[in-house]
């Protein structure tokens, strides 16, 4: 099993949309670096749900729910099912996840636009509560 933290504006799909919806596709990734960490989910992978723009916090958990597969609007692209877990119990500010030396070589500090991270199993606790 593996961890991963995706990006999503709030304003356009926030964490309280996925878990309104309870299950959606996670579309609209177009970094290749991105794509190709969408094409090495697996289903039961763990899942850190993280708002960009003016909050910049990780807030969620979900899980990932169906194998990857080509995006229909653009085969070159990869999606896959994300199932919405529980909120954060509390946001985790990127200030915060900067401090922390488990960071120190993350893409999420390192790569600032990419949308979607592999997690060590230990950031992904520190992001996590526990």
């Amino acid at each position: 099993m593996a961890d991963w933290l995706v990006k999503t504006e709030p304003g356009e799909y926030s964490f309280d949309d996925l878990r309104k919806a309870r299950r959606a596709t996670w579309d609209g990734v177009a970094n290749p670096v991105a794509v190709k960490n969408i094409r090495s989910m697996k289903v039961g992978d763990r899942v850190l749900v993280y708002h960009t723009g003016g909050e910049k916090a990780a807030v969620g958990l979900a899980r990932v729910a169906s194998a990857p597969r080509d995006d229909s609007k653009n085969p070159k692209l990869s999606v896959v099912e994300l199932e919405a877990g529980k909120p954060l119990p509390r946001p985790v500010p990127l200030s915060e996840i900067r401090e922390s030396s488990l960071f120190s070589d993350s893409p999420l500090v390192r790569i600032g636009r990419l949308s979607v991270v592999p997690l060590t199993s230990a950031q992904y606790a520190f992001l996590a509560g526990g």
